[in-house]
């Protein structure tokens, strides 16, 4: 099928390096779509093989294929290359608007909650957060919340999320600014997992890959929560501990979203 050619800008290359500095870089194919279904602004769409795109569009997301044949651009594969940090294996990449801080805060704010939200207490591994980010959005989980300096909408963590912080409601807060909500903090000396029921407006809080909860987090925690673990392994992953969590939400009563 022959498609109509995209509103291309008279200059992409510019035109990227022009909105760079603000937008959200949405890195490949997935993170492409997935944005475009939950309502990102893109303003600009490039890839080195539009065709390819398009199959992978046809094959797998056939609900947004048409946003996507209009938005995309072919770009030589020299100069998609020279625009992003590390190119990816669909040649794919756009630019897109970051939800506003203050829509986030109201929609993490709002109560009744009928999802969760996931805080992440001073995460280090942008990948790891990335992961949960994901995750989150597939559980239908409120938002996700990081503490410390850790940027949750770097370049690295939007590429692990697979452009699925359009999904969820995804800020850097401190703990004082947490939003409302009882707060259920995953220790190793807390309560087995398996006897509670976590509620929807619960804000399930997960500790640093080396550290653990912090003492202001530990503070706020209303209560202490362990995941079941053979004697003698010292820890989960922090993305499988919080799937672990988010599927035991899920599995005593709450449910993602439009389920």
């Amino acid at each position: 099928m022959t498609e109509p050619a995209p509103q291309t800008p008279a200059d992409p290359v510019s035109a990227w390096r022009r909105l760079a500095g603000a937008a959200v870089l949405l890195d490949g194919f997935h993170a492409l779509k997935h944005a475009v279904r939950f309502g990102a602004g893109v303003r600009i769409a490039l890839t080195a093989d539009r065709a390819g795109a398009l199959a992978l569009a046809d094959e797998l997301a056939g609900d947004v294929r048409d946003t996507l044949a209009e938005l995309l651009t072919e770009v030589p594969h020299e100069t998609y290359a020279a625009l992003v940090p590390r190119p990816h294996p669909t040649a794919v990449a756009a630019l897109a608007v970051r939800p506003s801080r203050a829509d986030n805060l109201g929609e993490l704010a709002r109560t009744p909650r009928t999802a969760p939200v996931v805080v992440l207490d001073k995460p280090r591994n942008l990948g790891n957060a990335g992961a949960v980010i994901r995750l989150a959005a597939g559980f239908g989980a409120t938002g996700v919340v990081t503490t410390g300096t850790l940027d949750p909408w770097h370049p690295t963590v939007v590429r692990g999320g697979a452009g699925l912080h359009f999904a969820t409601a995804v800020e850097r807060l401190t703990v004082e600014e947490l939003p409302p909500g009882p707060v259920f903090a995953l220790d190793p000396e807390g309560e087995d997992i398996r006897s509670l029921k976590l509620p929807d407006d619960a804000l399930l809080a997960f500790g640093s890959e080396r550290s653990g909860l912090s003492a202001e987090l530990r503070a706020r925690a209303d209560h202490l929560v362990a995941l079941p673990m053979r004697p003698q392994v010292s820890s989960y992953n922090l993305a499988t501990s919080v799937a672990m969590t988010l599927y035991h939400w899920c599995a005593t009563g709450g449910a993602p979203h439009g389920s």
